[in-house]
């Protein structure tokens, strides 16, 4: 059935005063266009402060024509941009922020539908969280990757290229000359980081979830069918205001599900891990951090891009795309599951061809056995921690070694460099304070760049621990997310140097190999950190923020709020 009466008409139906104030004050817009239409917004994180979604205004044009071609009323607004190369100390302190302007534009306005624009890493998952949090029908269309960098006839990727050469050079391999060239070749077009990185993620987790058309993922920025799927976005988010198709209809757990297998066979980022769970408190959907393991570790890796391959997103896309990994996956995915286009995903996905198998490679023959993240316990992440073993070197992921402490940021961009610095190829770089509540924010720094005197002899990697996030783009034997964080008295606030710590993927397990008498002394001696912040925003995001096992969202924000219409203004 058809809707025919909608939220706007509280605004803009009336024949009294307040229906008299709100359409006169939309200045330039004929009567009838209030009249049986329904008001699509257009959620538009553009800024030139956030250079992935620099183009975003002419995409936002391209859903406008959509809407009008439908019947609808697309009026643009905007919301706080999270630009992931610029925004400090880390977007992610944002995130619950920019959730919050979306949540309150969205049910404070005339609003029946909306369409999120999203690109870099963080206004994908708080638009999709605001958006959940009022469950109205929304759609989501991704700004899309730039175009493959080139560097001397090689792919060079976004991130990824960034961390191999900035290490060749510390270690005397690259000159500062190449370096600086390879930078001009690298963002070489509009969109956002086009290895898979968390940006390249999450746009295809959207499309896991089924709350966006097919392909979202990986048409490149550049390309005009990106703008084609904009304009059918438009349309196709009216028609669903009429079926009263709203977000909880698509957010369901086995879409969850299909997102976190997908996520493994992509090869995804550890930051889906964060973002999938804040999302699914928001939308009510039980969603464990354990269920990533269960769900997803052992799926083998199928998608051959950087930073666990060579190809990049561009590559993607002409070889078939998320499609074809979906339809590759077979049974592995709820095929009954819903998506936007009002087809489930299965019926989107039957007959979707692969162009080229050196960049999706089949279930028989994978490009690694396994993929996916695997969750870590013991008694150094309680509450847990993460690993992508894609990206991990393999002898390591099985390892026992001593403790090189690093107890701040600040700490480990001092220190790592010094020829006086206790190291060797044995070590385990532990690294403090960089947790939800101890940046604040949980920045993207648990890659940490490894010391040179190692460099300079060959090493490559080690294995690092932290409770802060790692870039999509990034890669080594690096644990994540621990849980409880050190700013909090989690048992990695005790570790010091030279305690033996032992890694064991395999086994799932993390420990720090030190007597329970010992740690309890420890304990009792541990001041906790001053907050960082006395007031403002970051200090009710301290006092609020929820560990990394549970999305590090503020706990107020859990749950469905709706979108019921609010008190007249006037």
């Amino acid at each position: 059935m058809q809707k025919t009466s909608f939220r706007s008409s509280h605004w803009f139906g009336g024949r009294d005063r307040d229906g008299f104030i709100h359409r006169s004050w939309m200045r330039g817009f004929p009567r009838d266009s209030f009249d049986g239409r329904p008001v699509i917004g257009i959620c538009n994180t553009w800024s030139e402060l956030t250079p992935c979604n620099a183009h975003f205004r002419e995409i936002a044009e391209r859903v406008r024509r959509g809407v009008y071609e439908a019947g609808g009323l697309p009026l643009e607004f905007p919301v706080m941009s999270l630009g992931e190369t610029n925004l400090r100390p880390t977007a992610m302190l944002y995130r619950n922020l920019a959730s919050m302007d979306v949540e309150e534009s969205i049910r404070g306005n005339p609003i029946d539908g909306v369409v999120l624009l999203c690109g870099c890493d963080k206004t994908t998952p708080s638009l999709v969280m605001g958006a959940a949090s009022c469950d109205v029908p929304a759609i989501v269309v991704s700004g899309g990757p730039m175009l493959n960098g080139v560097f001397r006839n090689e792919r060079i990727g976004s991130g990824t290229i960034v961390w191999q050469m900035s290490e060749d050079v510390r270690s005397g391999k690259l000159s500062m000359a190449d370096f600086m060239e390879a930078e001009v070749c690298m963002s070489r077009s509009p969109g956002h980081c086009m290895t898979m990185g968390t940006a390249s993620t999450m746009a295809a987790m959207v499309e896991a979830l089924g709350l966006g058309l097919p392909h979202n993922a990986a048409i490149p920025a550049a390309d005009s069918r990106r703008d084609t799927l904009a304009q059918l976005a438009g349309r196709r988010i009216v028609e669903m205001v009429r079926e009263d198709l709203r977000i909880s209809k698509i957010l369901t757990r086995k879409n969850f599900e299909n997102a976190i297998r997908v996520n493994a066979a992509i090869g995804g980022s550890t930051n889906a891990v964060i973002h999938l769970l804040a999302i699914a408190r928001r939308a009510g959907v039980e969603l464990r951090l354990d269920d990533f393991d269960r769900l997803g570790s052992d799926l083998p890796l199928l998608v051959n891009l950087q930073p666990s391959g060579k190809y990049l997103m561009e590559d993607l896309y002409y070889a078939g795309g998320i499609p074809a990994v979906v339809r590759e996956l077979g049974d592995l995915i709820h095929r009954d599951a819903p998506t936007v286009n009002g087809k489930t995903i299965g019926e989107n996905t039957r007959d979707a061809p692969c162009w080229n198998r050196d960049v999706i490679h089949t279930l028989a023959e994978p490009l690694k056995p396994r993929a996916g993240i695997a969750v870590l316990r013991g008694n150094l992440a309680k509450n847990g921690a993460v690993i992508k073993p894609s990206a991990a070197t393999p002898r390591l992921l099985k390892h026992r070694g001593r403790a090189v402490v690093f107890e701040n940021i600040e700490d480990l961009r001092t220190r790592t460099d010094s020829p006086e610095l206790a190291v060797d190829e044995n070590s385990v770089m532990v690294l403090k304070g960089v947790g939800p509540c101890g940046y604040p924010g949980m920045p993207e720094v648990g890659n940490m760049p490894l010391p040179r005197k190692l460099l300079e002899r060959g090493v490559t990697d080690l294995v690092r621990i932290s409770d802060g996030r790692m870039s999509g783009t990034a890669y080594g034997t690096v644990v994540l997310h621990v849980s409880p964080e050190s700013a909090i008295g989690g048992t990695l606030a005790l570790v010091q140097d030279g305690d033996e710590i032992e890694l064991d993927v395999p086994a799932r397990r993390l420990e720090l190999r030190v007597s329970d008498d010992e740690l309890n002394r420890r304990r009792a001696a541990w001041i906790k950190p001053a907050p960082r912040a006395s007031s403002g925003y970051e200090r009710l995001y301290i006092d609020h923020v929820t560990q990394a096992d549970e999305g590090a969202d503020l706990d107020f924000l859990a749950g469905c709020r709706g979108a019921a219409v609010p008190r007249e203004s006037h």
